[in-house]
């Protein structure tokens, strides 16, 4: 996956008022996405460390964009994915990879290997979101 070359802030209003679904369960890596997310003008949804809290806030709170981790102490993101299918701005963020199950069934979700910076992250959001 190559990240697209323009920073968060040359996308004006791409990210304005969005909300953006954070999925992470190490404590450090979710402040730094809800700080990038907030610092793009964008809203954080979560930051959820379970697939259980993830699935409860896609169920009442409404979002633009997700950064998943892969895997988390309860599974890993399947059911998340299947739940946000809709939306176009949806990244996966790994350390482990995707198994092949999952990327079979989510073929066209973006893939970036951890450490990923949050700009990177967010600027395939802002992309996938302006289709």
């Amino acid at each position: 996956m190559v990240p697209m070359t323009s920073p968060v802030s040359d996308l004006p209003g791409a990210l304005k008022g969005a909300r953006i679904l954070v999925v992470e369960d190490e404590a450090f890596i979710a402040l730094d996405l809800v700080m990038a997310i907030e610092d793009a003008g964008a809203i954080p949804v979560g930051p959820a460390a379970t697939i259980a809290e993830a699935l409860e806030l896609i169920s009442y709170d409404p979002r633009d964009g997700a950064i998943l981790d892969v895997d988390l102490p309860d599974g890993t993101i399947g059911p998340m994915l299947d739940a946000l299918a809709a939306i176009a701005g949806v990244v996966a963020h790994t350390g482990a990879g995707v198994p092949p199950d999952i990327r079979a069934a989510h073929p066209n979700v973006p893939v970036f290997s951890k450490p990923t910076a949050p700009d990177d992250l967010l600027r395939r959001i802002a992309h996938d979101m302006k289709r």
